[in-house]
Formats: C-alpha cells, sequence, structure tokens
C-alpha cells in the first residue's frame, strides 16, 4: 500500500513519518511518498524522512519526487498539508489586516481569506490529479488550512475526502493529564466549525468528566486557551484557542501591533529546522520540531488513516458534511465534530443540542464558508468583498470595503483574476 504526502518538503513531514514508521507497522505501509515542487527543501527533508524509516526498522520504502503525477500513481491515501506561497504569504495574511485595525491571522478573518483564495484552487487541482492517478477509491486527508473550507471544496466534486485537525487530539491529551487516565480512555464531544469548536463533553468510562475539570480548573483549562477563566465558567464549554480571536478580538490586536508575528517566528525556526535536517547523521526528529506547532500532528493522521484503511471504527474530530448534525446549518455545509471512522468514511457521534450562545457564531461563520469558497472559485472584487462583509470579525461596509483592496494588492500573483 502507497501513502502519498502532497507538501512533503514541509518541516512538519519528519513528524509524519516519524508517526507511520512508529505507529503505522500494522497498516502495511508499503511506500511512502513525499511530493514537493520545491526540490531544495525535498531533498532536504526526504533523506530524514527516510532516515527515521530506517532508524525505526520500517519496511516500507520512504521516496520523493517533485513530479506530482508519479507521486500519486496508485497511492490508496494521499494526505495534503501544502501551504501557498510559503511562509511569506502567511506573514501577509498576519500584518494587512492591522492596518484597518482588524485581526492579522492565517485561518480567520481576511487573512483566512487570503489563504483560502490562494488554496482552494492548488488543492483542488492536487484532488484532480489524485482522481486520475491514485487507486480507486483513494481517500484524500487534508490537513491544508483553512480545513473547513478545503474539505468543502473537495467534497462538492466528488471527491473521497475528510479534513483533519490536530485541535481536538490535543485536548484529549490535556484533559487526559488533569484527569490522570490514559489518552485513549478520554471520548471528547468536539464541535462546531474547523477553528472554530468547543469541547461540550469529555466522557471517561460512560461518566462526563467535563463539568468536574471546568469547577475545579477553570484557570488551567483558560490559560491553555488564552481565555478568561471566567468566560469558561460561564460558557460550561472549554472554547479551542481560536474562539480567543472573537472573544477577545481588540485585546488580540493590540497585542498583535507592533510584535513579531507567528509567520516571522516560524520562517526563523524552519531555517534552523532545514539546517539540523540537512544532518546526514540525525536519524530523528529534533526537538526544535515541537516549537513549529502542529501538535500530535502524527498521532492524529496515523490514527484516521488507520481507521480509513481498517475500519476500526476508531474516534477522530474530522470535517465532513454536517447532513443534520447542527440542525440550524445545511446540510452540505463542513462542520468539525467527533466521528466513529470506517472504510466508508466517518460517521457523527451524536451530540447534544448547540445553544444559541453558539449558534449565532457557527452560523454566521458557517455562511462567510460559503461565501469564501465562492470568491476562491469564481474570483471577482464583489466576492471578496461579499465574504468579508459577511465574517463576524469584519461585518462593516468601510473595513470590508479597505480590507478587499488590501488582500487583493497583496495577492494578485496568487489570484490569476485579479492580474
Amino acid at each position: 500500500m502507497k501513502i502519498a504526502v502532497v507538501g512533503g518538503g514541509s518541516t512538519y513531514t519528519p513528524e509524519l513519518a516519524d508517526g507511520f514508521a512508529r505507529l503505522g507497522g500494522d497498516l502495511g505501509v508499503d511506500e511512502l511518498t513525499l511530493i514537493d515542487p520545491a526540490d531544495d527543501r525535498l531533498s532536504v527533508v526526504g533523506p530524514l524522512a527516510e532516515r527515521i524509516f530506517r532508524h525505526h526498522g520500517h519496511g516500507g520504502r520512504l521516496t520523493w519526487t517533485t513530479d506530482v503525477d508519479a507521486g500519486l500513481d496508485g497511492a490508496t491515501i494521499v494526505i495534503i498539508q501544502l501551504r501557498v506561497g510559503g511562509q511569506t504569504a502567511r506573514i501577509s495574511d498576519e500584518t494587512f489586516p492591522l492596518s484597518c485595525g482588524c485581526l492579522g491571522q492565517e485561518t480567520t478573518g481576511a487573512g483566512g481569506l487570503a489563504k483560502a483564495l490562494r488554496t482552494v484552487p492548488v488543492v483542488t487541482q492536487v484532488a484532480e490529479r489524485a482522481r486520475q492517478r491514485a487507486a480507486p477509491g483513494a481517500w484524500i486527508v487534508t490537513f491544508t488550512n483553512p480545513v473547513g473550507i478545503v474539505t468543502r471544496a473537495l467534497l462538492d466534486r466528488g471527491h473521497r475526502a475528510v479534513g483533519l485537525c490536530n485541535v481536538a487530539i490535543g485536548f484529549q491529551r490535556r484533559f487526559a493529564e488533569l484527569l490522570d487516565v490514559a489518552a485513549d480512555d478520554v471520548s471528547l464531544r468536539h464541535i462546531g466549525l474547523n477553528h472554530l469548536t468547543w469541547e461540550q463533553a469529555a466522557y471517561v468510562d460512560g461518566v462526563d468528566r467535563l463539568p468536574e475539570l471546568i469547577s475545579g480548573q477553570a484557570q488551567t483549562l483558560a490559560t491553555h486557551v488564552g481565555l478568561p477563566a471566567s468566560l469558561v465558567t460561564a460558557l460550561g464549554r472549554v472554547p479551542s484557542y481560536y474562539l480567543r480571536y472573537f472573544y477577545c478580538h481588540d485585546e488580540v490586536v493590540r497585542d498583535q501591533r507592533g510584535a513579531t508575528t507567528r509567520g516571522e517566528q516560524v520562517a526563523q525556526l524552519e531555517a534552523e529546522l532545514l539546517r539540523l535536517y540537512a544532518d546526514p547523521e540525525l536519524t530523528t526528529k529534533p526537538p526544535q520540531l515541537s516549537q513549529r506547532g502542529g501538535a500530535y500532528y502524527s498521532e492524529a493522521a496515523v490514527g484516521l488513516v488507520t481507521s480509513l484503511l481498517t475500519g476500526d471504527g476508531g474516534e477522530h474530530a474530522v470535517n465532513l458534511r454536517n447532513a443534520g448534525v447542527l440542525p440550524f446549518l445545511p446540510a452540505n455545509a463542513v462542520i468539525e465534530t467527533t466521528c466513529h471512522v470506517r472504510k466508508s468514511g466517518p460517521e457523527p457521534v451524536p451530540v447534544d443540542p448547540v445553544g444559541p450562545e453558539l449558534a449565532g457564531l457557527i452560523g454566521a461563520v458557517s455562511a462567510y464558508e460559503e461565501l469564501a469558497l465562492d470568491a476562491a472559485q469564481r474570483g471577482g472584487r464583489s466576492r471578496v468583498y461579499a465574504a468579508l462583509l459577511a465574517h463576524p470579525l469584519v461585518g462593516q461596509h468601510e473595513l470590508a470595503e479597505a480590507l478587499t483592496d488590501e488582500l487583493i494588492a497583496a495577492n494578485t500573483t496568487y489570484l490569476g483574476w485579479a492580474r
């Protein structure tokens, strides 16, 4: 069996290779192929990934190529983890909105829309190549942000696709530590949209331990997600860190002004990682990789792939069609929730009804995502403006007008219709 990784030159890739080498021994992976047009990165990341495979004694081949078709040929699983424009584009996403007093972030707000506009056309092109070259019935697992919008683009075109994020597995590990139980003993009820999720319950042996965590560890949980403890207590749920951008927007913008962006920090870290990766004596992922983000990425990816291939029904928080899970959203919207994953795909675990305190925000962001996808697919200034006007973090005509111009000017290289 072959697994293809599109965006295999990423500095994340050694984490993924380590996961398949350590955790995927029973999957029968004959080949893990890294695909990336950036040969300078691939020629460094690929050999390290191969050394990691050998270090763990994995019997499969690890190969790399700049040829998309050759890399996709015969793949049973296609993992997409690409970043169009690299860290330079990310830094732009994190800075241009600040000139209008809005959040600078790469997955939500105006920066998130810019990323969607660059990313959706590339991912859908890759998926079409996979449809022609990969094995019949191949699954596409996308870790590419904005995951919810990207997943919907793939599903709308009829691909067997599922979106993956590491937020839920991070909460599972954190709750397990606080409860002093094994991580696999914690079953979450994770609900919302990608990067707009809440933990509604945390079951251990059939008992919801989340109320206990909130009453006894509210400050610890709040610190973990960058929000006030009083807010976590009032919600009675644990929001993801990304809710900070909504619940504390103005404070975040104040902090961002004049500060080093996350993109700038990552660019420096990537240069250091690539220098380390080039050492032919390095056979394991270096400790510095943990600073890159994407905690538990390999565990999440390997776990999901295992369930898709074996049909073991494992629990995974994934992006999939709403199909009535959240009755206030259209059936074809994409949500993120806990699922049992089988060979046929993810099946949502029942969740408690979402109250209006969450439904309003989820509904507004879902509507924005639909408009964002339309703009990414068809282009045009008016569609970009419409998406920004609908976004809860923008929502004003003057801001939407100004941000539209800023976004297009910063991304003309990637937007054929804007040249």
